[in-house]
C-alpha cells in the first residue's frame, strides 16, 4: 500500500516538492556557512519525494545550535518551502482522491519550517534513533 501511495504522491506533488528542496539546497550550499542547511534541504528532499512509510521524530541530542539554526532556516528557506506545501496541499484537496495527499502536504509544513533537530525514520521503527 505504501508503494502505491508513494507512486501517486510522486506523480501529483513529489517531483515538484523534491525539485524545490533541491533548488533551496543548492542555493544554501553556495556559502560555507550554508552547507549544513543545504544538507538538511537535501535530506528533506528525499523525504518529500517518497514520504509514505517514513515519519519524523525529534532528536533528543539536538540542543541550542539546532534552535539557532532553525531560526536561520526559517528566514532563509523555510517559509518559501512551507508556502509550497500549503499551496500544493490546497490544490490537492480540491479533488476527493487528492485529499489524503493534501493532508500529507499539510503534515510536512512543520518539518519544512523547522527541520533541524529532527530525524526521518521508517514508520515501523519510530523510536529506533532514541
Amino acid at each position: 500500500m505504501k508503494t502505491i501511495l508513494n507512486v501517486i504522491w510522486l506523480i501529483l506533488s513529489g517531483v515538484w516538492l523534491f525539485l524545490g528542496y533541491c533548488v533551496a539546497g543548492l542555493i544554501l550550499c553556495i556559502t560555507v556557512i550554508g552547507i549544513p542547511f543545504g544538507i538538511a534541504a537535501f535530506r528533506i528532499a528525499v523525504y518529500a519525494l517518497w514520504p509514505f512509510g517514513y515519519i519524523t521524530v525529534e532528536r533528543r541530542d539536538a540542543g541550542a545550535p539546532s534552535c539557532v539554526g532553525n531560526v536561520l532556516w526559517l528566514v532563509l528557506a523555510g517559509w518559501w518551502l512551507a508556502l509550497g506545501h500549503i499551496a500544493t496541499g490546497i490544490a490537492l484537496c480540491v479533488t476527493i482522491i487528492g485529499i489524503p495527499f493534501g493532508i500529507a502536504n499539510f503534515k510536512m509544513v512543520p518539518l519544512s519550517l523547522l527541520p533541524l533537530g529532527r530525524e526521518i525514520v521508517p514508520t515501523d521503527a519510530p523510536f529506533a534513533s532514541r
